[in-house]
């Protein structure tokens, strides 16, 4: 009998994707996001018309050029000539954070628009991380005489006077003042990759949540999950989806999970509760 092989499903793909940090493929990873709303979405072709970019980027750059030379280059291509920015219109737009769209629309969020100009700029040979900004994501680029960050929603480099403006409201609100204060250096480590696509993904999440779309909400919660198996409030608030959609067993499945794992939680007698609630409407 010859052997059936059937493609991998869009989860089962971003699996393999995922699975180490070794080798972790930022781009196709956060390129492969889309393929829940784009089920026909060709991945490869995506990172294929990322390389057409860089190539044409190339072309311009002087075989001698510095850093510093090779940065401006990068920002005046990315946001003056191709116009890339911050989608100010509509921020929440799911296709703010799927690569293929930003791609054709030129607008997007800073993390979606800091994964493209960080494959360009590391394709430059600049040293060239992501930050996990509160609120707002940064980009960091090592020059010779020190480091420049950008942000990646207007192209603007920040001075250390502004990233502190900016932290204020998040230091306020989380107690981090006085006796509790941070140095900024300590909001400007770099994120991982892990950390950036489970960023995309909350963000996602988040929208979805915002619009009650349970079943959009569910297939980026399984993504998380697979990102992040022992997050395990990312299980809950699966569950907690799957309850909203009406899928009663799934939702229990996902809440005893959670249940299983925390045990110190302000929510654990509300998620019990909510089990035996969801017990009783299958019974």
């Amino acid at each position: 009998m010859p052997l059936s092989l059937s493609a991998p499903t869009a989860l089962e793909y971003f699996r393999t994707l995922v699975e180490s940090d070794d080798h972790f493929p930022l781009l196709e990873a956060a390129a492969s996001l889309a393929q829940d709303e784009y089920p026909d979405l060709d991945v490869q072709q995506v990172l294929g018309d990322i390389d057409q970019l860089l190539a044409r980027l190339k072309r311009r750059l002087p075989a001698d050029a510095a850093p510093l030379q090779r940065l401006r280059l990068l920002n005046q291509f990315f946001f003056h000539d191709l116009s890339f920015g911050g989608n100010v219109n509509d921020y929440y737009d799911p296709d703010n954070s799927y690569l293929n769209a930003v791609l054709r629309t030129r607008r997007g969020i800073p993390i979606s628009l800091a994964v493209l100009w960080m494959e360009l700029a590391q394709g430059l040979g600049l040293q060239a991380r992501g930050v996990g900004f509160p609120g707002h994501f940064m980009l960091k680029v090592t020059l010779p005489k020190g480091q420049v960050v950008i942000d990646p929603f207007t192209g603007r480099s920040l001075s250390r006077e502004e990233l502190t403006e900016r932290l204020e409201p998040y230091k306020r609100s989380n107690g981090l003042v006085g006796d509790f204060d941070v140095p900024l250096g300590l909001y400007l480590q770099p994120a991982t990759p892990r950390d950036i696509i489970a960023r995309m993904l909350r963000n996602l999440k988040e929208v979805h949540r915002t619009q009650e779309d349970w079943q959009r909400a569910i297939a980026v919660q399984d993504r998380l999950v697979v990102l992040l198996p022992e997050a395990w409030g990312e299980h809950r608030d699966r569950g907690l989806a799957h309850a909203a959609q009406g899928n009663a067993s799934l939702a229990v499945r996902d809440l005893e999970t959670y249940l299983a794992h925390v045990e110190d939680a302000l929510d654990i007698d509300a998620i019990a509760e909510r089990v035996a609630a969801l017990r009783r409407a299958e019974s």
